[in-house]
């Protein structure tokens, strides 16, 4: 089996090796794969995919790793890539935090910039030089179902206020 683990084995040969392995096994609930980067494309993916076999009762074997969830040794490799991918979840997230924190301290505005169409502004901002209030404002609004800056139906006095703050 170790021949499959190396770059350029043809679909072919994975094939009579997956073959071989469900004949040798019979009937039974399991997805065998020659490579397991050919299932999932990242550690992360495969560890969902061997909770996901343990979860529902099937089996998953993978022939190049020795993989097979319904042997002790298979439950403790699937178990070691369930603890690496909660790792590098937990080191993207981090990266992902320092990363965002270091563009606010750079002055960078983070998100989606919003984009109230002008004739939106514009209706807001007259009737507000009118008088109106946050609330009529927004009703008004609703009742000629102008969408929101989000694209949204239902503008409330909060919506109306970012509209105006950001007006300026």
């Amino acid at each position: 089996m170790d021949s499959l683990a190396g770059e350029g084995v043809s679909l072919e040969a994975q094939r009579a090796a997956i073959g071989a392995e469900c004949e040798r096994r019979g009937e039974a609930g399991a997805l065998v794969v020659a490579r397991l980067d050919r299932l999932a494309r990242s550690l992360s993916e495969a560890a969902q995919l061997l909770a996901r076999a343990k979860r529902q009762g099937w089996n998953l074997v993978a022939l190049d790793l020795g993989l097979d969830l319904s042997t002790s040794e298979g439950k403790r490799v699937a178990n070691q890539f369930a603890s690496v991918a909660a790792w590098e979840r937990q080191l993207l997230s981090a990266r992902s935090r320092e990363t965002l924190a270091h563009a606010r301290a750079q002055g960078v505005k983070l998100g989606t910039p919003r984009r109230t169409p002008a004739a939106t502004v514009a209706k807001i901002s007259r009737l507000q030089a009118q008088g109106s209030t946050l609330q009529a404002i927004a009703d008004e609004l609703n009742r000629y179902r102008v969408p929101t800056t989000r694209g949204g139906s239902k503008w409330r006095p909060s919506s109306v206020r970012s509209v105006l703050s950001r007006r300026s």
